[in-house]
């Protein structure tokens, strides 16, 4: 069973950056995601990564976040930066290890002025 402890969400105005968190209790993680999920709507892929050095962004953040991990693979982050106010949502991490996937208790970000 793995844990993860996502931190780093807040209220940020239009324009602004934020760089969440997610912590891993394990070392076998080969692949990690961050989703989103506004009210009203279904949760959606952000962006995601693998081990193997490929990662992948939705068109709505390519060239506003960037997803990077520490060298040990167990923690990792979504810097987001001009925030937008459709990117409200609470964010999730995943993570997928060992042939099961696990996620985060997710962190809310709000962009508003």
């Amino acid at each position: 069973q793995v844990q993860l402890v996502e931190s780093g969400g807040g209220l940020v105005q239009p324009g602004g950056s934020l760089r969440l968190s997610c912590a891993a209790t394990s070392t076998s993680i080969n692949a990690m995601a961050w989703y989103r999920q506004a009210p009203g709507k279904q949760r959606e892929l952000v962006a995601g990564a693998t081990s193997y050095g490929s990662s992948n962004y939705a068109d709505s953040v390519k060239g506003r976040f960037a997803i990077s991990t520490n060298s040990a693979w167990n923690t990792f982050y979504l810097q987001m930066s001009r925030l937008k106010p459709e990117d409200t949502a609470v964010y999730y991490c995943k993570v997928h290890d060992r042939g099961n996937d696990y996620w985060g208790q997710g962190t809310q970000v709000t962009v508003s002025s």
